[in-house]
C-alpha cells in the first residue's frame, strides 16, 4: 500500500464525535426521480396512524427533513421517506414522504422504489415469479407487486388508492398568462391538469426554469379560486401540484407529464399519483376503459404505464382503482453526519 492510500484508509475509518448526530440512507431512483430512503439514525416517532406518525415528526424532527433534503446534503428537488411499523393489520410497513415543502400524502414513484429497496436488501422476502407489498401511506393502503426475474426485481407496478375527479374544464386566470383551463384529480394527491399549449410552452428539460415558475402561479391561483376537500380526511384536502400534459415526444408513448409540486419542485419521472388521477379523468370521459393501458413520459423522457384495475364508488364519487408500473434503482448507501456546531445544520435551499 503506497503512502497516499494508507492516508486515505484514515478517511474511511474515520468516526465523527459521539455528539454528532449519525443518519444512514439508501439512495435510490425511480424514471429519474430520486428517492432518499431512511435506515438508521432517525430518533423514534410516535403515533397509532400514519397521520399521527406525519405530524410528530413535522411537530418535532422537520429540521432533519430539512437536514436531509436540501443544501448541502441534498437540493431543491430532492425526495425522501421515513419507514414507519405499519398501522393497518394487513400492512408489511408504513411510509412517510418527504419534499422541500413538507410531506406528501401519496407517492407513486417512491412506492415503486421502495418495494424494489426492500425486497433485493432483504428487508423483505422475494418470492417469485411475484413479490406482493402491502403499505400504509397517509392517503391509505397500497398494494405493490414486484415482478422478480433471476432473483431480482425487474419492475414494480402498484394498486393505488380510490382515484377521483373533482372537477373538470375550469377556469382560472393567471395575470402572466391570461385564462386557462383545467382539470382536478386525486390520485393520492390533488392534481390540477392543464394543456401545456395552454401556457405556450413544451415539455423539455430547456424549459425547466419556465414550467417551475408558470406552475407556482397557477397553484396558486387555484388554491385563491377553488376549494379543495376530500370526502374522508381532511389532512388530504389540498392542491398539491400542477401537472402539465401534452403529446408524447416518443412513439413508444401515448401522452407526456411534467408536474411542479411542493414548493416549485419538478418530477422527472412522469408522477405515480399524477399518472393514478389521470386514470380517473380519462376513464370519466369515456377515454379509456378497464384494463387498458397508457404510457406516459417525463421531462426527461422515462416511462410509466397507467392502466385502471377497477371503477368503484367512493363516497360521493365514482373512482378507479388504477395502477402504475415502472423500475428503480439503488445508487448508493450515506451516512450523514450533523455537526451541532454547523450553523447551516438544517440546511438551506438555492435555486
Amino acid at each position: 500500500m503506497n503512502t497516499i492510500s494508507k492516508k486515505l484508509s484514515s478517511l474511511i475509518n474515520w468516526m465523527p464525535p459521539d455528539d454528532w448526530l449519525k443518519i444512514v440512507t439508501i439512495d435510490a431512483h425511480s424514471a429519474g426521480e430520486p428517492l432518499r430512503i431512511i435506515v438508521s439514525g432517525f430518533p423514534e416517532i410516535k403515533g397509532k396512524t400514519i397521520l399521527e406518525y406525519r405530524r410528530f415528526v413535522k411537530e418535532n424532527y422537520d429540521h432533519l427533513r430539512t437536514s436531509l433534503l436540501w443544501e448541502p446534503r441534498g437540493h431543491a428537488d430532492m425526495y425522501g421517506c421515513l419507514i414507519t411499523p405499519s398501522v393497518s393489520q394487513e400492512a408489511d410497513f408504513g411510509v412517510l414522504f418527504l419534499h422541500n415543502e413538507g410531506y406528501s400524502t401519496m407517492c407513486g414513484h417512491a412506492i415503486i422504489t421502495l418495494t424494489k429497496v426492500l425486497i433485493e436488501t432483504g428487508f423483505l422476502q422475494m418470492k417469485s415469479p411475484e413479490t406482493e407489498v402491502k403499505i400504509d401511506t397517509p392517503a391509505g393502503l397500497v398494494t405493490s407487486y414486484a415482478k422478480i426475474e433471476n432473483n431480482r426485481v425487474k419492475s414494480v407496478y402498484f394498486h393505488n388508492v380510490p382515484s377521483f375527479v373533482l372537477a373538470l374544464d375550469e377556469l382560472v386566470t393567471i395575470q402572466s398568462i391570461g385564462k386557462i383551463r383545467y382539470d382536478l384529480a386525486f390520485g393520492g394527491a390533488f392534481y390540477a391538469f392543464v394543456n401545456a399549449k395552454e401556457i405556450g410552452l413544451s415539455l423539455i428539460p430547456e424549459n425547466f426554469q419556465k414550467l417551475i415558475q408558470s406552475g407556482v402561479e397557477i397553484k396558486k391561483a387555484i388554491i385563491d379560486k377553488q376549494s379543495i376537500v376530500h370526502p374522508f380526511e381532511k389532512e388530504l384536502s389540498f392542491l398539491y401540484g400542477i401537472i402539465f400534459v401534452d403529446e408524447p415526444l416518443s412513439d413508444e408513448a401515448d401522452s407526456r407529464n411534467v408536474c411542479v409540486f411542493a414548493n416549485g419542485e419538478i418530477d422527472r419521472c412522469p408522477t405515480g399519483t399524477g399518472v393514478s388521477a389521470r386514470m380517473a379523468i380519462h376513464h370519466m370521459r369515456g377515454e379509456i376503459g378497464i384494463g387498458e393501458q397508457m404510457v406516459i413520459e417525463s421531462i426527461i423522457d422515462s416511462r410509466y404505464k397507467g392502466s385502471i384495475v377497477k371503477a368503484i364508488e367512493y363516497g360521493p364519487y365514482k373512482a378507479v382503482i388504477p395502477r402504475v408500473e415502472g423500475t428503480a434503482h439503488i445508487i448508493g448507501r450515506n451516512e450523514f453526519f450533523i455537526d451541532p456546531n454547523d450553523s447551516l445544520k438544517n440546511g438551506f435551499i438555492l435555486r
